[in-house]
Order: structure tokens, then sequence, then C-alpha cells
């Protein structure tokens, strides 16, 4: 098995269930840190910043800095400032997403007449922030969703997803957005930029297929499939383009590391 230069790590599912880290996950990242190896925590979940991020992972015994994490908020934004600086944004969304609009100099405005309509995942959806923002695409603003993971797993089963959500706004004003969360290339370039290596040193980690393991493949890196979370080994290894790997766990890994050390 190839070991690499530096890793992009998927979160739920890859170091933790949930509220519970995963067996091997902490091992890893110490190892990761031992040996000077670059990573990065790449996340569909808008709704966090990267402090919140870290805050997570230090209460699980896994180290991490907030300079290590890329959410599809922080995409959104990088996406929306690259294409006009001066942007106005109707939101819907958590403080992770305005945060991450803010901090680019982008203005959130409450209005239907705005130059970006942008959907992150909101817990407190209402019928009105989902007319507003139908009627601002329809007036011309350009629609982007910062994921389209239809659902998210909880204690009590799998809840609407941003995906969800965004379908309301799509069918409603017929326009299509823009994702920019894994699988998409928005996200994942991102990453590649801050990490500045060739994409053949480079690997995705992650144990969903259709988001972790696409973002791989769609962005032209290796990719490697944990088998702790939600997709299969025989799931991921019988699609069209399979995973480069799919291994039991990270400690798998971790002792591939090692032993080219």
């Amino acid at each position: 098995m190839k070991t690499y230069k530096a890793y992009l790590i998927d979160l739920d599912g890859t170091l933790y269930k949930g509220n519970e880290v995963i067996p091997g996950a902490a091992d890893f990242i110490k190892g990761l840190n031992t040996y000077d190896i670059p990573h990065l925590y790449v996340t569909n979940n808008s709704t966090k910043s990267p402090e919140d991020v870290v805050q997570k992972l230090t209460a699980m015994g896994i180290q991490a800095q907030p300079s290590e994490v890329v959410t599809s908020a922080m995409a959104t934004a990088d996406y929306i400032s690259a294409e006009k600086p001066d942007a106005t944004i109707y939101m819907i969304g958590d403080t992770g997403l305005r945060t991450a609009l803010t901090d680019k100099g982008l203005t959130v405005k409450d209005d239907i007449h705005v130059d970006y309509v942008v959907i992150g995942l909101d817990d407190q959806i209402t019928y009105e922030k989902l007319t507003k923002a139908t009627l601002a695409v329809q007036q011309g603003a350009t629609f982007i969703s910062t994921n389209k993971d239809p659902s998210i797993p909880k204690e009590q089963g799998f809840l609407p997803g941003n995906g969800s959500l965004t379908s309301v706004v799509t069918v409603s004003s017929k326009v299509a957005p823009t994702f920019i969360g894994k699988p998409e290339i928005p996200i994942m370039q991102k990453a590649l930029d801050i990490l500045q290596l060739e994409k053949s040193d480079v690997a995705m980690i992650g144990d969903l297929y259709d988001t972790d393991i696409m973002s791989g493949i769609n962005i032209g890196i290796d990719t490697i499939h944990v088998q702790t979370g939600v997709t299969t080994e025989a799931e991921a290894m019988s699609k069209n383009v399979p995973p480069t790997y799919s291994i039991k766990d990270l400690t798998v890994l971790l002792n591939e590391i090692k032993k080219g050390k």
C-alpha cells in the first residue's frame, strides 16, 4: 500500500461516529503529527467554524489546529469572493456559514435583492426563509449551496440534510445551484491549494463513497476508503470507479506509514 506526503481526512464515520471517537483515529492523527505529515480535515458541515471542529476533536483526544480545517462554508466564501469580492448575499444557514462569508468581506442581507443566495444546513429553517431564497433566485441572484448531502446521520436516524433543504428552492425557482462541498471540485481545490503539493502526493480518506471517495476521484487524487462508517467494503469496491484502497480502519494506514519511516 502506497503512503503519501499529505492526507485529506473526512470526519464523521472516519475519525468519529456522532460523539464517539473511532478506535485508532486519535493514534493515527498523533502519528501524522509525530512524522510531520501534513493533513487537513475536510468537512461538508457548514454550521461549524474551524474552532468549533477543533474543540470537538480535542475533546475526543484528537490533536488538531483550526488551520487544518476546511469546511464547505469556507470554500463557499472563497468561491463567491473570487467571483465578486463585494457581493451581497441572502443566506440560509448557521453561524459557521455566516462567519465564513463575513470574514471574506461579503455582505449578508435579509433582502431578496442580492447578488447571491447561499444555502447551508439550518436547523431553524422556516417557510419564510425558503420563500425569500426562492424569490431572490427568481429575480436573478446566483444560487449556491454548500453541499448536496440529502441526509445527515444523527442518534435518532438519518435527518434531512442540506441537499434536502436546497431542493425546495431548486424545485420552486426552477434553478439548479452550484454545489461547493464534497464531492464537488471547489472544496477539494481549496484544500489542495493549502497543501501546495502534487496531486500524486495526496490522498483523500473517508468512509462514504458518494461524498468522500468521489471527491478524491473528481479532483484526480488517490482515495482510501475506511470501513468504519456508512459505505461497506463490498459496496465501495463494486463501484465503476472503486477507491484506490479500502482498509479496515486507520490503524492499518498508520502501520503502513510506520513501515516507511
